[in-house]
Parts: C-alpha cells; sequence; structure tokens
C-alpha cells in the first residue's frame, strides 16, 4: 500500500489558495455545476490560474451569469456555458457531442442529495442516474479528449457515502423500500468506485481519477431537506457536536488539490477530504474513507453495470 498523501492544505484553505502560483494557461476545463455552490468557487479557481473553463449547467442563464461575474473578477474571458442535465442520457449525448479538442480537467461537481423517490424516464432511481450514471457517461464520452493530452478527472463525493455501499441487486429500489439517504449514499460510494476501476483500465492512457468530500457546507444540494433535518444530520457527522462548516470557497478546496496538485501526479483511485487523502473509515459517519467504497471487485462490477446499463459498447 502506497503511503498515505499529505499537503500544506487543510480544513480552512480556499480554492484560490490552492492555486496560488499555478499556471493553467492553454488548459481546458469542464466543471458540471458550476453555476452554484461549490462548482461557482472551483470555476473561479481555474479561471484565475488561467484555464480555459466551460460551465456545464442544467440553468443556462445562471450559468451566463457566474461566467460574466467571474470574467469581470478574474480578468479571464474565457469562461464559457453549454448546457447539461446529467439526469437525461440525451442531454449528456448532446454535450459530448458538442466539445472538440482536447480536454485537461473534467471536474464532475454537479449532483442531488436526499431527494424524494423520483425515476427517470428509463426507470432509474435518480440521484444515482445523476451522481453517477450522467458523470459516468459524460467521461466516457469524453475519454478521446480527456486522453489526448494525459487529463485529470475528479469527482466530487461526499461523506455521506458512508450511509451505504452500492447495492448491486436493488440498485433503484424497486425491491426495497426507498430511504433518499442510502440511495444518497450509494451514489456517493459510486463516484469513487468509479475512479478505483478508472485507475486500472485507463492506467496507460494518461488519464488519472480521484474522487472527494469537500466538507459540510450550506448550498442548494440541501434545498430537500428541512432545518430540522439538516441540524440532525449535521450532529450525526459531528459525532454529536455541532459540526464545523466550511464556506464555499473552503469547500473547493480540495477539489483544487486533486486537479493541480504535483502530489497526485499519475495517482488514481484515491479519495481525499480536507485537501488531504483520507484514511479508512471503520463505520461510523465522521469522516474518513469506507473500505468497499475502495473495493477493487466492487468498482469493476460496477464499471460493467454501468456500460450495460447504459448501453455503452465495452
Amino acid at each position: 500500500m502506497s503511503e498515505r498523501i499529505t499537503t500544506p492544505f487543510g480544513f480552512e484553505t480556499t480554492a484560490l489558495e490552492v492555486v496560488e502560483g499555478v499556471d493553467l494557461s492553454g488548459r481546458r476545463a469542464v466543471v458540471t455545476g458550476g453555476a452554484s455552490g461549490i462548482g461557482v468557487e472551483t470555476v473561479r479557481a481555474l479561471a484565475a490560474a488561467g484555464a480555459e473553463v466551460t460551465i456545464a449547467a442544467r440553468d443556462v442563464e445562471a450559468g451566463q451569469r457566474v461566467a460574466a461575474s467571474l470574467a469581470e473578477a478574474t480578468g479571464n474571458k474565457s469562461i464559457f456555458v453549454a448546457p447539461l442535465e446529467l439526469a437525461s442520457q440525451d442531454s449528456v449525448k448532446e454535450f459530448v457531442r458538442s466539445w472538440s479538442g482536447p480536454l485537461h480537467l473534467l471536474i464532475n461537481n454537479a449532483g442531488v442529495m436526499a431527494t424524494p423517490l423520483t425515476r427517470t424516464q428509463e426507470g432509474w432511481e435518480l440521484q444515482f442516474a445523476t451522481n453517477h450514471f450522467g458523470h459516468f457517461a459524460l467521461t466516457l464520452g469524453l475519454f478521446d479528449a480527456l486522453r489526448a493530452e494525459g487529463a485529470r478527472v475528479v469527482n466530487v463525493s461526499s461523506a455521506g457515502h458512508l450511509a451505504s455501499p452500492v447495492v448491486f441487486d436493488d440498485i433503484h429500489f424497486e425491491r426495497r423500500e426507498y430511504d433518499r439517504w442510502q440511495a444518497y449514499g450509494q451514489s456517493k460510494t459510486a463516484n469513487i468506485l468509479f475512479g478505483v476501476e478508472a485507475g486500472k483500465r485507463w492506467a496507460g492512457e494518461g488519464i488519472t481519477m480521484n474522487a472527494l468530500m469537500p466538507g459540510g457546507i450550506l448550498t442548494a444540494l440541501q434545498r430537500h431537506i428541512t432545518p430540522e433535518e439538516l441540524e440532525e444530520r449535521l450532529r450525526l457527522r459531528g459525532g454529536g457536536k455541532p459540526l464545523q462548516l466550511k464556506t464555499p470557497e473552503q469547500g473547493a478546496a480540495t477539489t483544487l488539490v486533486l486537479a493541480v496538485s504535483p502530489l497526485v501526479e499519475g495517482r488514481s483511485g484515491l479519495y481525499f477530504e480536507d485537501c488531504n487523502e483520507a484514511l479508512r473509515n471503520a463505520g461510523d459517519m465522521r469522516g474518513g474513507v469506507a473500505p468497499y467504497a475502495l473495493d477493487p471487485e466492487a468498482a469493476a462490477h460496477l464499471w460493467e453495470l454501468s456500460e450495460e446499463t447504459l448501453k455503452l459498447p465495452a
């Protein structure tokens, strides 16, 4: 087992502090969900470092407002917006068709959390369809662009993955009672497993993929949760004490570490929190990574199931 990666950064580090002194000029990035929450701060930091950034967003008008604001704030005019609805495979395919040229950074940041039971037109549970299948199809669709010059893919997961492994025999809650936190948890576990298997399959392609927990941050992601439930979840995460929250600027920092740090060059299948590689978790909700989220057999199974479900060429 490789030695755990640690960085000079930590809980209070902001995304802009991570990219200080980093030159991303000539590099192209896509940030899903870049029009809200930590996605905005991720775009801000990448643009400040000189990257060309495409905000992939459901709400194009919101994306355009963010792009205009960040172009003015950073002085970088190369911030673009493209429509992307991850729950729609047609939308994902259209985004892929419209992309041309190399892609150096793909930040799979968008997601939904704790939604009421909702099914896509295919009958898939919405959280898994959005958080995993959408990003899986997007990433594989952009494969040629990613390998053109060697890219990094960053998956924004969550400590919520500790709530559930991927339940392969009933992913879409067709036979078990729907639990929105278990549904969210397995989708976030899938974000981590994706990188574990990508590290094996794409080792010779120059593409790396890692996942992270951004931290506890109050954003629109919590829109399906009552204030009372949110307080209870934060206490659970804090081990009975109020969880220390991060600002969106701090929440985006770990994403930027995985996107630009030389310490993770050539590495895949890692899970970071607070800007450092996470420790293994024995089974509580206070952080770290569950062994099942790094299980190579589960990762291989998930990849094969995803290709089959999405009818992608193997």
